[in-house]
């Protein structure tokens, strides 16, 4: 009787262990952007796999495309999804929140701009949980003609990064400047090394660049100083980053040269090209790199797999 009892709770105790065994998701699209969500996943951070299968298909905005998702999980344990939902046209971005990452809420388009009429574009948010402050910090690139020096780019591509602030996802906090470094820049996102430390991973957007570069704060708003020199090549875009065996990988698209590369970093000073070591699917866009659990992943492979034996 002992032996039996032993052997159910070495079971129990087994599939509770595989169940929660951690594992990285990466949100994707493809071009032309108009199929919707995809996720790769990987169990050391470095070698990915595409799930093969549209998880939600756009229908938020103008154009209803899905670029650049980002996603969190709240303390709840909710997923929130963002994404770009128009090249030009929306004053928002779209929205849709999942507890599995299979079953989804209607979609929104949350018009954070709508106070800026003049606002030609909302690309690339980033939603990041603040934990300090128990809220959501989504943030975003805008061009709103004639508002900053013209420098360099044209006036409708003269970008700055804005924020928001929601609890809920259904009260947010006026639009606000979140990163003005004096010229064209997208593609942001937010990184916490500890409490009080936080890295911001951009793009250098002029015509002259079109790099990466970092910046730093003691808090998730900001304000974000001493933006470094560009770290990666010309024409490379959209960081995502996520910590992996006690070092910083940064992934982005090295659109210039038609491929997927990645950085390694300690300290965000120094940085180490290790895109000989990774391996990314063909077609993949950028999105957010999220630690998830070995159950989620069992039921984004169910879906996939039953999708595929659908006639």
């Amino acid at each position: 009787m002992k032996v039996k009892k032993i052997l159910t709770i070495a079971l129990l105790y087994g599939c509770l262990c595989s169940c929660s065994r951690e594992v990285y998701l990466f949100t994707s699209f493809h071009e032309p952007a108009n199929e919707g969500l995809r996720f790769l996943y990987s169990n050391d951070g470095y070698k990915w796999n595409d799930l093969g299968h549209i998880f939600l298909k756009p229908e938020a905005g103008k154009q209803k495309v899905m670029r650049d998702p980002s996603i969190v999980q709240g303390p709840d344990g909710i997923y929130h999804l963002v994404w770009t939902s128009s090249w030009k046209g929306d004053k928002g971005f779209g929205y849709a929140s999942s507890p599995d990452l299979v079953h989804w809420s209607a979609q929104r388009l949350i018009n954070v701009m709508e106070n800026e009429p003049e606002t030609v574009n909302v690309w690339a948010p980033e939603v990041f949980y603040d934990p300090a402050e128990k809220q959501f910090i989504i943030i975003w690139a805008s061009a709103i003609p004639h508002r900053f020096p013209k420098g360099t780019e044209e006036e409708d591509n003269n970008q700055r990064m804005y924020y928001t602030r929601t609890k809920d996802f259904k009260d947010f906090t006026a639009a606000k400047l979140f990163l003005d470094p004096g010229f064209s820049v997208i593609d942001a996102v937010i990184a916490e090394r500890k409490a009080n430390d936080y890295v911001l991973v951009l793009k250098d957007n002029t015509r002259a660049n079109r790099n990466l570069k970092v910046a730093f704060a003691s808090s998730a708003l900001g304000p974000y100083t001493n933006v470094s020199a560009p770290f990666s090549g010309k024409l490379t875009e959209g960081p995502s980053v996520v910590k992996v065996a006690g070092k910083w990988l940064i992934y982005y698209d090295a659109y210039g040269e038609k491929r997927y590369a990645a950085y390694s970093t300690e300290d965000f000073k120094s940085f180490t090209d290790v895109s000989t070591g990774i391996s990314v699917p063909e077609g993949h866009k950028h999105g957010t790199i999220f630690k998830s659990t070995s159950r989620i992943l069992k039921g984004l492979k169910k879906e996939a797999a039953n999708n595929k034996r659908t006639p």
